[in-house]
């Protein structure tokens, strides 16, 4: 298939659960003539437990289901999966084009403070990989890197809790556990795609002048440029569609989705499908 052919193809999105809508509704910021196809493996989540191997099987299982759906590109909305599983993935897809939100976030905090210190928010299984730290000093070997497991955060994001006194408290209990200069960094990377949601808590809490970097808008913005690059983007004529698919918990998807994506949705509007 030629790219004048592809272009109405729609973009696949995937990730182990809700997280990733953070990005689905970056990319449809950024690119609201795009169709997309997002799909969660609620089933099988937290993908952060299990074991390199099982991670890297399931997400080949999950998108050989986008791939069947005709996409014309793959973005893996989930950390762990893109620190363990995007080279079989890409191999897996070949040849269509397949993006991470790890490079792109490393990237652009990278570009915003260069040989800075850089402190990187993420869950236990990010940050024992590294994926963020080997991303950022390959691109920038005079980079001060700490990386910081805050799992808790997760369920405050889930819970709508992203702001106030409570959300605040928790995040300066995690940073106590630094040094007086990992808790000063220059770029605070959002290595979760559900601490977009706490963005105003990091705002608050951070000094002044802090580069606070998410990988929902900058993974957006990598999509954005790849499209237009290949020759892929869809006409700006069209209106974007939106297809939703979870392996399990429609209603619940609905629930914490809407919180995500801003706008309420429906058990009715979830796709259940069996991988």
């Amino acid at each position: 298939m030629n790219a004048s052919d592809a272009k109405g193809l729609p973009i696949g999105v995937f990730d182990s659960g809700v997280g990733g809508l953070t990005v689905l509704k970056a990319l449809r910021e950024a690119m609201p003539h795009e169709d997309l196809v997002y799909l969660g493996d609620t089933a099988r989540l937290p993908y952060g437990t299990k074991s390199p191997a099982s991670i890297s099987r399931y997400a080949c299982q999950a998108t050989a289901l986008l791939q069947r759906r005709n996409i014309k590109l793959l973005v893996v909305a989930c950390n762990t999966a893109s620190a363990v599983a995007l080279q079989a993935l890409r191999q897996q897809m070949h040849p269509l084009p397949v993006i991470g939100v790890v490079e792109p976030g490393a990237s652009a905090a990278v570009a915003a403070r260069p040989g800075g210190r850089h402190l990187v928010l993420a869950t236990e299984a990010t940050v024992r990989l590294g994926a963020y730290r080997e991303a950022l000093l390959s691109l920038d070997a005079g980079a001060s890197v700490t990386e910081l497991a805050c799992e808790l955060l997760v369920s405050l994001a889930e819970e709508g809790w992203n702001d106030g006194s409570i959300a605040e408290s928790i995040v300066r209990r995690y940073l106590s556990q630094l040094s007086d200069d990992a808790r000063h960094p220059e770029s605070v990377i959002l290595g979760c795609t559900h601490f977009p949601l706490l963005r105003d808590t990091f705002a608050a809490v951070f000094d002044d002048g802090v580069s606070i970097v998410d990988s929902a808008s900058t993974t957006a913005a990598a999509a954005n440029k790849l499209l237009t690059a290949l020759s892929l983007a869809n006409s700006e004529d069209n209106t974007g569609d939106l297809v939703l698919l979870a392996t399990d918990g429609a209603t619940r998807f609905a629930r914490v989705g809407g919180q995500f994506l801003g706008h309420d949705l429906g058990h009715d509007d979830i796709e259940v499908v069996d991988l």
